[in-house]
């Protein structure tokens, strides 16, 4: 169900849509879509949340909750519910997006443990958006990609997964990825004594820019070019609504090896109604200029590359390296294990 709040702040759980619901806030507009996985009968265990947090200032939420019966879902569930709070009480004492939702998530992850007796868990995927600036926040394998008009990739980031990890490293290749024994295995959860969170850099988006958040449902099914050329083109509840049919398409049925693996299906869009306005300033001649009004700017514009956006010094919270957790992977322990994939499972009889 969504939940629309007095303060207008759009919840989702359990969904079974058909349709991508659309909202204008943060000074674009966002797309949600959420289903569950067409080979099972449990509730969609993935959760999303579009929290609008003043004129130009939104955060967006997906989680992709694991765990036996309805451990997964509570898990989703109260993640962003606990993010939600935080957020919210952060802004009412003049804190900022990024306190709210770090102290969200640590507040998640202690309650996330205590159900089902430490049998729950779930991924984590945050972009806050803030007078145009994007920047994410992540733990485990539900990703993060920011698109530019024309298809280039201006963010992507590294899903904390064995996996992901030797994608990163180079020592995967994206295609090959797709169809590793591995894929279902995630290093990182909210639920985990040895959470972490990592916070990429930020991002000023362009008029034309999508930043998309999705579940494994969505880049375990359709190539991240795919994804590219299905979100950047036509109206952003069309581009949602493209990506899920293509997706659960691709579950139902693979054709010439293209990559098929049943699941829980969430992701949401969102796309600026206008171009951040850069500040005026004044010299000492009196002449004005344009320049930058935060320090982010800068760093956006340096990290326009794939490589710079994902392997760039960022600032983190008790986050791995990925090149070095890419390189001692196979000797990870304690790893997250999703259900494998029918695919998955006779591939490795």
């Amino acid at each position: 169900m969504s939940v629309a709040t007095p303060a207008n702040r759009w919840l989702y759980f359990e969904q079974e849509m058909q349709r991508a619901e659309v909202c204008a806030l943060g000074g674009g507009r966002s797309a949600v879509f959420s289903c569950r996985s067409p080979e099972k009968s449990p509730p969609n265990q993935d959760a999303a949340a579009v929290i609008p947090c003043g004129e130009r200032s939104a955060v967006l939420i997906v989680a992709d909750g694991m765990g036996g019966g309805l451990s997964g879902e509570k898990a989703a569930r109260q993640a962003i519910l606990s993010v939600q709070a935080a957020v919210l009480a952060s802004l009412e004492r003049g804190g900022g997006l990024r306190a709210g939702i770090l102290d969200g998530l640590e507040a998640a992850n202690r309650e996330v443990l205590r159900i089902g007796g430490g049998g729950a868990a779930t991924t984590f995927a945050a972009v806050e958006i803030d007078d145009g600036v994007a920047r994410p926040y992540h733990v485990g394998d539900s990703m993060i990609l920011i698109i530019g008009g024309r298809g280039k990739l201006k963010l992507q980031t590294v899903s904390h997964s064995p996996v992901g990890y030797a994608v990163e490293a180079g020592v995967l290749d994206e295609t090959d990825a797709m169809h590793h024994a591995q894929r279902h295995l995630v290093s990182n959860v909210v639920g985990s004594p040895e959470m972490r969170i990592e916070i990429g850099p930020s991002v000023e988006l362009a008029a034309r820019d999508t930043v998309l958040i999705a579940s494994d449902g969505l880049f375990d099914n359709l190539h991240i070019p795919e994804i590219v050329e299905l979100a950047r083109k036509g109206r952003i509840g069309g581009c949602a609504q493209q990506l899920a049919e293509q997706a659960s398409r691709r579950m139902r049925e693979s054709t010439n090896g293209t990559p098929s693996k049943p699941d829980d299906l969430t992701l949401l869009l969102f796309r600026l109604a206008s171009a951040r306005k850069p500040r005026t300033a004044r010299s000492r001649t009196g002449q004005t200029s344009s320049v930058a009004t935060t320090d982010a700017t800068v760093a956006a514009t340096n990290a326009t590359e794939v490589t710079e956006a994902t392997s760039a010094a960022v600032d983190s919270v008790a986050v791995d390296s990925a090149a070095e957790t890419a390189v001692g992977f196979a000797e990870r322990v304690e790893s997250f294990e999703r259900p494998a994939s029918a695919e998955q499972e006779s591939s490795s009889t």
